[in-house]
């Protein structure tokens, strides 16, 4: 299942451009230095990259709760459904109901302190405004925070959200090179591909947790689960 987290990186970077894509272009990187802006890129990449690691860490640690309880395939199944509502409610939906409020006075420190580092050039504010740009809310992070989740493991969870986080890479690298590359009409069609990508990969969670014996998709149920006696053949 692990590629499924650099495919829905890779889809839902069109998405990251109209969230994310302000911050990259505002990069406070060299204009004038080709070899310096690279590593500065790279850099901010690494810090957006590593607070990936650490939610995958958190949520790959849950899994794994979940995983030593004897419940991962319910929980496959589950983390499947959640993805797929997620994508069918509308968004207002969820806005009515700020579920964020609880934690705004976090998201606003972040913010601030966000902004107080694009006063400087250096490697590490760079890395900051990569690793607070990380920790900011966004849907699809959530999304891959299932699967996450579903890993069962946390250095699995770990590997999942990296993966998710190098799918980003490529279009918000070419962002801060070329801000107007990709065109609105374009970029909302790709928009409007993301949810569909988001449904099937939720459909591969389910399958996974049903053990239908299909090879690498949907493993047999005594793949799936923890036996207290080897099963050997």
């Amino acid at each position: 299942m692990l590629y499924s987290a650099f495919i829905l990186g890779l889809i839902s970077s069109l998405h990251c451009i109209g969230m994310c894509g302000p911050i990259a272009m505002m990069l406070p990187v060299d204009r004038k230095n080709e070899a310096k802006r690279v590593t500065q890129i790279i850099t901010y990449h690494l810090g957006r990259l590593s607070a990936y690691a650490v939610i995958g860490l958190i949520f790959g640690l849950l899994g794994r709760g979940f995983f030593l309880a004897g419940i991962q395939q319910k929980m496959s199944i589950f983390i499947g459904l959640a993805m797929i509502i997620v994508v069918l409610i509308p968004e207002k939906t969820f806005a009515q109901y700020n579920f964020s409020k609880p934690v705004y006075k976090i998201i606003a420190k972040i913010k601030s302190s966000l902004g107080s580092q694009f006063k400087s050039r250096t490697y590490k504010s760079i890395f900051t405004i990569g690793l607070l740009n990380g920790f900011l809310p966004c849907g699809m992070v959530y999304i891959a925070l299932f699967g996450a989740i579903a890993m069962q493991s946390a250095s699995f969870g770990v590997l999942y959200m990296l993966l998710f986080g190098l799918g980003t890479v490529p279009l918000m690298t070419i962002v801060v090179y070329i801000n107007s590359l990709i065109r609105m009409p374009f970029r909302n069609k790709i928009q409007k591909a993301i949810p569909y990508a988001a449904v099937i990969i939720g459909v591969l969670f389910i399958l996974r947790g049903l053990g239908l014996g299909i090879p690498y998709i949907s493993p047999s149920n005594m793949s799936l689960f923890v036996q207290p006696t080897p099963n050997c053949h």
